[in-house]
C-alpha cells in the first residue's frame, strides 16, 4: 500500500504519523526531532506524562514528557492534542524547565481546550487499585493516567476548558473529592484529599496554563489548509494500545495511528503516511507478554549496552530479540509504509543475531497474534540466526557505509515486513542518523550535505 506525500497536492500540507511499532520506548522523540527540520507543526495525540521522549542535541539531553519534540526547534509549533491527558502541575514544571534551558516555549506551544485533566484523586485511585490484594499488577506508573481516561469515558472528567472556569472547577473538585474519597477509603483505606487545598492549587495552575490553551483542532486544520506540514506524535507503542495491544497489560489510550485522527481532530483523510519506529531488537516495560524476551546474561547485556531504563521512571526495561510477527502485526494495524530502525549500534558487538521470524502454537505455524494475554504462554518463537557485523556503526552516516551484514539485516526486515527502512539511528544524538534518499525525497527532508 502506497502512501504518497506528493508535492503536487495543492491546498493542503503534508502529514506523517509517528507510531511505536513495539511496546514503546523505541526512540520516537529523536525521530520526531529529526523530521521537524522541515515540518511546521508537531502534534501529540495520546497518552500523558507517563511517556518520556529523550532527545540529545550536541550532547545536551532533553527529556520531554507532555511537550512534543518539535519544541526543540524554534521554527516549529508544538501542539498537545485533545487525546492527551494533562496533569497541569507536571505540564507547568516541564515548561519551566524548558524555559530555564533557553528553549522558546511561549508562542510555540499550544494545549487543546478539550484535553482531559489529571487531578490528585486520579493518582490516589490508581495507586490504591494497583496495590489492592488480588489485583493483577499491570505495571503502571501510578501517575493517574488510567483513572483520568476512565473518567473521560464515564463522562465525568474535567477538560482543560473547564479548568479555566473557576466556578465550574470548584464545583467539580468538591463533588469529585466527595465521591473519590469515599470510594478510596472503602476499598483501599486511603487518606482523604482536601478539596479546598486542591482547588486553590489548581485554580492558580489554570491561570498559568491559560496562555497556552486554544482550540487546537481548528488550529491544526487551518495549518493544513495553509499548506503547513504536520507530524503527529504518538506515545507508547502499538502493543500497548488499548484495543490492539497485549490487553490488559496496555496503556489507556489509542497508541496506534488511528489515534492521530481522534486525538487531534484532524480527519483520517488528511493523513498521508505512517512511519513505524522499531528498535533493532525488542524491549518492554512493566508486566505482560513478551515472546522473544531474553532472560539471563544476554538480556542483561542488551539492557546495559542499550541503556534500557525508563526516561521518566528509571525502571529497567525487559529486553529480547527482534520479533517480526509483532512487527508485521504493527504494520497491518497502523498501515506502516516506512520503518525507522533505532539503536542499531547496540548490536555492534554481536557476531550472530537471532531474530524471531514466526510463531508456533501447539507445534503448528500461526499468523495470528493472540487476543488474550494468556495465549502468549503457548506461543513458541521460531528463530533464524543472521550474521552480525561485529564492527562499530556510531560514526556512519550513509547506508552504503554500513557493514554488509548490517545492510543485510535491514534488507531482511524490509522483506519480512513489507515496509521500507527509511531511517537508521546509530546513537542517541540528533546527528547519529542515517537517512535513505527516497525517504528524504518523500518527506521533503534536507540531505546531509545541506545541513549547516
Amino acid at each position: 500500500m502506497e502512501f504518497a506525500l506528493s508535492s503536487k497536492r495543492t491546498g493542503r500540507g503534508r502529514t506523517a504519523v509517528i507510531v511505536g511499532a513495539q511496546w514503546g520506548d523505541e526512540g520516537k522523540g529523536k525521530i520526531v526531532d529529526v523530521l521537524t527540520q522541515t515540518f511546521s507543526v508537531v502534534a501529540r495525540y495520546a497518552g500523558g506524562h507517563n511517556a518520556g521522549h529523550t532527545v540529545i542535541i550536541n550532547g545536551e539531553k532533553f527529556i520531554l514528557q507532555l511537550v512534543p519534540g518539535g519544541i526543540l526547534r524554534p521554527e516549529c509549533t508544538s501542539v498537545v492534542g485533545n487525546g492527551v491527558v494533562i496533569d497541569p502541575l507536571a505540564f507547568l514544571k516541564e515548561v519551566a524547565a524548558l524555559r530555564a534551558a533557553g528553549v522558546k516555549v511561549d508562542g510555540n506551544l499550544f494545549v487543546s481546550n478539550r484535553a482531559q485533566v489529571i487531578l490528585p484523586y486520579h493518582r490516589m485511585m490508581e495507586l490504591g487499585s494497583e496495590n489492592a490484594p488480588g489485583r493483577v499488577k499491570i505495571g503502571t506508573t501510578s501517575r493517574g493516567i488510567g483513572p483520568s481516561y476512565e473518567d473521560k469515558m464515564g463522562r465525568r472528567g474535567l477538560r482543560v476548558a473547564d479548568l479555566l472556569d473557576t466556578r465550574l472547577l470548584r464545583t467539580h473538585i468538591e463533588n469529585a473529592c466527595r465521591e473519590k474519597n469515599t470510594i478510596a477509603h472503602a476499598l483501599f483505606n486511603s487518606e482523604p484529599l482536601d478539596a479546598d487545598k486542591m482547588f486553590a492549587e489548581y485554580a492558580e495552575a489554570a491561570e498559568q496554563m491559560r496562555p497556552f490553551v486554544r482550540d487546537t483542532a481548528l488550529f491544526l486544520n487551518r495549518a493544513l489548509a495553509e499548506g503547513k506540514s504536520i507530524v503527529f506524535e504518538g506515545a507508547q507503542g502499538t502493543m500497548l494500545d488499548i484495543d490492539h495491544g497485549t490487553y490488559p497489560f496496555v496503556t489507556s489510550s489509542s497508541a496506534t495511528s488511528g489515534g492521530a485522527a481522534t486525538g487531534t481532530g484532524v480527519p483520517p483523510t488528511s493523513i498521508d503516511t505512517v512511519i513505524g519506529i522499531t528498535k533493532a531488537y525488542c524491549t518492554r516495560v512493566g508486566s505482560g507478554p513478551f515472546p522473544s524476551e531474553l532472560l539471563g546474561e544476554q538480556g542483561e547485556d542488551l539492557r546495559k549496552r542499550g541503556h534500557e531504563f525508563g526516561a521518566v521512571t528509571g525502571r529497567p526495561r525487559r529486553t529480547g530479540w527482534l520479533d517480526l510477527p509483532l512487527l508485521r502485526y504493527a504494520g497491518m494495524i497502523n498501515g506502516i509504509s516506512w520503518l525507522v530502525v533505532t539503536k542499531l549500534d547496540v548490536l555492534d558487538h554481536w557476531t550472530e543475531i537471532p531474530v524471531c521470524v514466526g510463531y508456533k502454537l501447539d507445534g503448528k505455524k500461526t499468523d495470528e497474534v493472540p487476543a488474550q494475554a494468556g495465549g502468549y504462554e503457548s506461543i513458541e518463537c521460531v528463530y533464524r540466526n543472521l550474521p552480525g557485523w561485529a564492527a562499530p556503526t556510531q560514526s556512519i552516516r550513509t547506508f552504503e557505509a554500513l557493514p554488509k551484514a548490517a545492510r543485510d539485516y535491514m534488507a531482511f526486515i524490509e522483506k519480512e515486513t513489507g515496509a521500507r527502512v527509511g531511517m537508521i539511528s546509530t546513537g542517541p544524538d540528533r546527528e547519529q542518523t542515517i537517512l535513505a534518499p527516497d525517504f528524504i525525497d518523500e518527506l521533503g527532508l534536507k540531505r546531509p550535505a545541506e545541513k549547516n
